[in-house]
């Protein structure tokens, strides 16, 4: 892909994140009907109970915080310890990294990572207004993270890395930042297969999470090339008839190429 077009994809995922950043959107994209990766347009906590998130995950967390997007519960298959690190790749509003707060405790830390500068500014006047110390939000993009060398235990991202053009860049960096035996636990879209070339030139579906989505078999095969081992890669599907149902007839259409899905992986020690 050339330097031009990953710009190109950059450019209009930052300003569709942006729109829903500032209120001016609810979904992935200008004008969508639905929530992120083709969700229904329920309201956020209706949107993350699909996504598998508990009550007692939604309870507390900053009001604002929580913009129902995503397609998984990454926090849940990471087995957060108190005093752990943990880096967070696109982390918008901050919801996820507000629940990883509570697990790692006060001795843990939690960075949020995310290149859109209306979601870094808004997870940060959340952190304040909740007085939640132990999480910072930087502005960064995930190919280029803003994180030192063997910082984390754990990385997590919820239906981010599929935006990104540069998915070996931001696998890479993933390894780069995670501490040895560090774990990478993350939700995202996964293609079933190679995607129709008219979702993945269409950039309202890359920002909908789904014309950019890798395959599970490259993005099995790019973990181990880099050194990942202990890489499990489960499909995770929620009622897709359902959202297929409610969703427009684009996203649900392009959902037929598509699964939710869980991605773990170990840095060796």
């Amino acid at each position: 892909m050339s330097t031009r077009k990953r710009e190109e994809i950059k450019k209009s995922v930052r300003e569709a994140y942006g729109k829903i950043a500032r209120g001016q959107a609810s979904g992935c994209w200008p004008g969508a009907e639905t929530s992120c990766c083709g969700a229904p347009a329920f309201d956020a906590e209706q949107a993350s109970k699909l996504m598998g998130y508990t009550v007692k995950d939604l309870t507390g967390v900053p009001e604002g915080a929580n913009l129902g997007l995503g397609c998984g519960n990454p926090v849940a298959i990471a087995s957060l310890r108190e005093g752990e690190t943990v880096v967070d790749l696109g982390s918008g509003g901050g919801f996820d990294c507000f629940i990883a707060a509570r697990h790692v405790g006060a001795t843990g830390h939690v960075i949020g990572v995310d290149m859109t500068p209306d979601m870094v500014s808004k997870a940060r006047a959340n952190a304040e207004k909740s007085g939640v110390d132990n999480v910072e939000f930087r502005l960064g993009e995930i190919e280029h993270l803003p994180v030192a060398d063997d910082t984390a235990d754990i990385i997590i991202s919820n239906c981010v890395i599929n935006l990104s053009p540069d998915k070996e860049a931001v696998y890479r960096e993933a390894f780069r930042v995670l501490a040895p035996g560090g774990r990478l636990c993350i939700s995202d879209i996964l293609a079933t297969g190679p995607l129709p070339e008219e979702i993945r030139e269409n950039l309202a579906l890359v920002s909908a999470c789904i014309g950019g989505a890798a395959t599970v078999d490259e993005t099995e095969r790019l973990l181990k090339e880099i050194g990942f081992i202990e890489v499990r890669i489960s499909d995770k599907r929620v009622d897709q008839e359902a959202v297929k149902d409610l969703a427009s007839a684009g996203i649900a259409d392009a959902l037929d190429h598509v699964i939710s899905a869980n991605i773990e992986a170990v840095k060796p020690s």
